[in-house]
């Protein structure tokens, strides 16, 4: 298991709770969660989590942790990142907006 990675929540009781954070202590992790009473502090990781479940992860079984690396960087590095259409990004692909961007 790699070490030192973050591992983003809300502030939900369960992510709170003694044991869950005795896991972060004992695999050497990085708890990620936002501040107390600031809804909108982790709203860009919930809207990117969301997305990740709704159009690549949402009742995928894979047979292998070699395989379930390469569907997540699939959906990141090819779909997310290059092809996917973003909103924020006045509906463009992020390398089509770095493009507009260079030129």
């Amino acid at each position: 298991m790699p070490k030192g990675v973050a591992v983003h929540s809300d502030r939900g009781s369960q992510y709170c709770s003694a044991v869950y954070q005795k896991l972060f202590l004992k695999h050497q992790l990085i708890c990620s969660m936002s501040k107390r009473g600031d809804c909108y502090d982790d709203a860009a990781m919930e809207s990117w989590n969301h997305s990740f479940k709704a159009e690549a992860s949402h009742g995928e079984r894979f047979l292998t942790h070699a395989e379930a690396i390469s569907h997540v960087f699939e959906y990141i590095e090819v779909y997310y990142n290059r092809k996917r259409l973003h909103s924020k990004l006045g509906y463009i692909s992020p390398e089509a907006f770095e493009a507009k961007k260079v030129a």
